[in-house]
């Protein structure tokens, strides 16, 4: 894949561009707490992270990917998570290395860039504007933004006729068979970091057009097809 005449890259947030997990991690685990459970730790909720802050309470109450717990203990729960998280939604979460100087590289290189996220707005603002970047985006589309979320193109084309741009200039990165679905959808370019949050699986399994382990390899890449 060749990343010439590139003109618009959209980011996935969690995952991608920040590890969020942390702050999942405390909220869901007061939750827990709340409604006399133990807490279910870091490294479970690593594994159920991908579709959703509800589905992953689901999995906190029942310990498994699909199950459905008790409705009225669901709602309960949801209730309390949503009030922790809103106030935790960027107190732990951190960049991953390179993603912060990626960004400002691309933004002064002129480059039109989007955050595309299944993540409800309200948090998704939280965490763009506590970490300094929410500046850097033209566009910002979330979870709740559009009726149709990644893996459906809707999002990314969106994003595309917003900076009038077509979609074979177009690239994702991402950390998830969502988001390069998504791209394969929409006529994008993918690119996909080695990190992140797959539930355990390969992202090599996604067929991306590239990889990358790292955000920093990204401006070596912009660079190097531009001499």
């Amino acid at each position: 894949m060749s990343l010439n005449h590139t003109e618009m890259i959209l980011f996935d947030l969690d995952g991608t561009l920040v590890d969020s997990v942390p702050d999942l991690t405390w909220s869901i685990d007061n939750m827990m707490r709340s409604i006399g459970k133990p807490p279910c730790g870091e490294a479970k909720i690593r594994t159920w992270i991908g579709n959703g802050i509800r589905r992953l309470v689901k999995r906190a109450l029942t310990g498994d990917m699909n199950a459905e717990p008790d409705p009225d203990l669901y709602e309960k729960a949801f209730a309390i998570f949503s009030d922790i998280y809103m106030d935790n939604a960027c107190r732990r979460t951190v960049f991953y290395g390179g993603a912060e100087d990626c960004l400002l590289y691309l933004k002064e290189n002129q480059y039109s860039l989007g955050c595309i996220t299944n993540k409800a707005e309200k948090y998704t603002h939280i965490v763009l504007s506590t970490l300094g970047i929410y500046k850097h985006f033209g566009i910002i589309i979330c979870g709740d933004t559009l009726p149709r979320k990644k893996p459906d193109p809707l999002p990314l084309l969106h994003a595309a006729d917003y900076f009038g741009v077509s979609p074979e200039n177009s690239l994702m990165v991402g950390d998830s068979f969502s988001d390069m679905e998504a791209a394969r959808a929409a006529g994008f370019k993918s690119l996909a970091v080695t990190y992140g949050y797959n539930q355990g699986r390969d992202i090599l399994e996604a067929k991306p057009d590239m990889v990358i382990d790292s955000l920093s390899q990204l401006p070596v890449l912009m660079r190097n097809c531009n001499t």
